[in-house]
């Protein structure tokens, strides 16, 4: 049987109307959306089913909005029985790898995102960090395209660095936004085929975020941790986490650490991973995976249709 990692895609997948579907279908999805709207004291499930856009892009809301809706179909997924041998996940997507490892429980999970995005959002104003995607430029000169960054914007106080470095020739820097404009310009100019701004509210998983993963550590010394049933892979050090305590004190991490998703996905190939089931609105990791290792298994399960067709080929 093939080794088959569960991993989940983290913000700028959602959409409005995600999950909606396997609410109505399965009665374990349904109850993930209730337990998500208990926890938070909210309508969580009528704002990812019928909200509107603009809500859903507020990182507080989207952060528990992911993680419901991954969570929501691993549920119908798994209902026969079926779990994989190791799970992994990009960003927000990593608290969703973590709650079907049962690290700690969805409720406490779902809280805990929602105060991540907020803490994210509050530690840089609006409009004063930025993020790019740089395509067609390897890791080592898309570094020191952001070192050079500051000079050229004209001031040795701003930051620019990788903030995910997602596959061969994509690389997403994350920053202070003159820095990262300069560091488009530099990138550019060395040969990239594309410098693309990114339409987010906070310069994610950089320097500027250290202060987010400070209250993250306060609030996971509220929760209740328990041992871990199966190995997650860390966007920190693409490693796979040995146990609990040192799976939050590298989620506290990660708020400011770069996404190593290329290692991570390659660390599992090496440890024998042979299938991956991309759970979770949209194909963005399928794609990255398949230019990671074009032979790589990849399944998707973002609806009820695709998560039945999912069952079938891993029960098989």
């Amino acid at each position: 049987m093939k080794k088959t990692a569960f991993i989940y895609p983290g913000q700028g997948a959602q959409y409005v109307g995600m999950g909606k579907d396997a609410a109505e279908r399965f009665g374990e999805s349904a109850a993930v959306f209730a337990e998500a709207d208990g926890a938070l004291g909210f309508d969580l499930s009528g704002l990812i089913f019928g909200g509107d856009e603009e809500t859903l892009k507020i990182t507080e809301y989207t952060q528990p909005a992911m993680l419901t809706v991954c969570t929501a179909l691993t549920a119908a997924l798994t209902r026969g029985g079926y779990y994989p041998d190791a799970a992994a996940g990009l960003s927000v997507g990593e608290y969703a790898a973590h709650v079907l490892s049962g690290t700690f429980a969805f409720a406490d999970a779902v809280r805990m995102v929602r105060l991540r995005g907020r803490f994210m959002q509050e530690e840089v104003p609006q409009g004063a960090g930025g993020m790019a995607a740089i395509i067609g430029l390897d890791a080592a000169a898309v570094e020191a395209c952001c070192e050079e960054a500051p000079a050229r914007a004209g001031d040795a106080s701003l930051a620019v660095e990788p903030a995910n470095y997602n596959c061969p020739g994509q690389i997403v820097i994350a920053g202070h936004a003159k820095a990262v404009e300069a560091a488009c310009a530099i990138c550019l100019e060395r040969g990239a085929k594309r410098a693309l701004p990114l339409a987010v509210s906070a310069p994610f998983h950089c320097s500027l975020l250290r202060g987010a993963g400070e209250k993250l550590a306060a609030e996971f010394a509220k929760i209740t941790l328990r041992p871990m049933r199966l190995p997650v892979v860390s966007n920190v050090d693409a490693a796979f986490v040995p146990d609990a305590d040192a799976a939050v004190s590298l989620l506290v991490r990660q708020a400011a650490s770069p996404v190593k998703w290329e290692l991570s996905v390659r660390n599992m190939l090496a440890a024998g991973i042979a299938r991956f089931v991309e759970i979770g609105p949209g194909k963005t990791l399928a794609g990255f995976i398949k230019k990671i290792d074009k032979e790589a298994e990849v399944i998707n399960a973002y609806d009820a249709d695709t998560v039945i067709e999912a069952q079938k080929k891993l029960y098989d």
